[in-house]
């Protein structure tokens, strides 16, 4: 399964994959809001891993314009923004799944497993 990953905060990036291909995901990493709609706009993925705060565009705007474009790619929010309104509006801009940083590195795993499963 292919999983891209978007988060700018390099140890972050390097410990999800790490973690994913140690679970034999085929793991993309993208550190950038532009490099990640590129990325999705020109390979396929199975599930997308998205921060939303991103240099440049922020998570909510590419998730937005990917939806927009219609791309159905399970996106799950990896965030800190953790506040109720946080998370509806990214529900409503298009995620399927939203976890707020820091989180268990096994839940993480059983909710790609469940996007993955749609």
């Amino acid at each position: 399964m292919r999983v891209l990953v978007v988060e700018d905060e390099q140890k972050v990036a390097d410990a999800l994959r790490d973690g994913l291909q140690e679970e034999h995901y085929d793991v993309d990493v993208e550190r950038t809001g532009e490099g990640a709609f590129f990325r999705v706009n020109t390979d396929v993925y199975d599930v997308i891993l998205l921060d939303l705060t991103l240099p440049g565009r922020d998570g909510l705007e590419i998730l937005r314009a990917l939806r927009q474009r219609g791309v159905k790619t399970p996106v799950l929010v990896l965030t800190a923004r953790d506040t109720l309104e946080d998370r509806v509006s990214g529900l409503d801009s298009g995620a399927d799944d939203y976890l707020v940083k820091p989180f268990a590195f096994a839940e993480l795993l059983a909710r790609v497993r469940a996007l993955a499963r749609r």
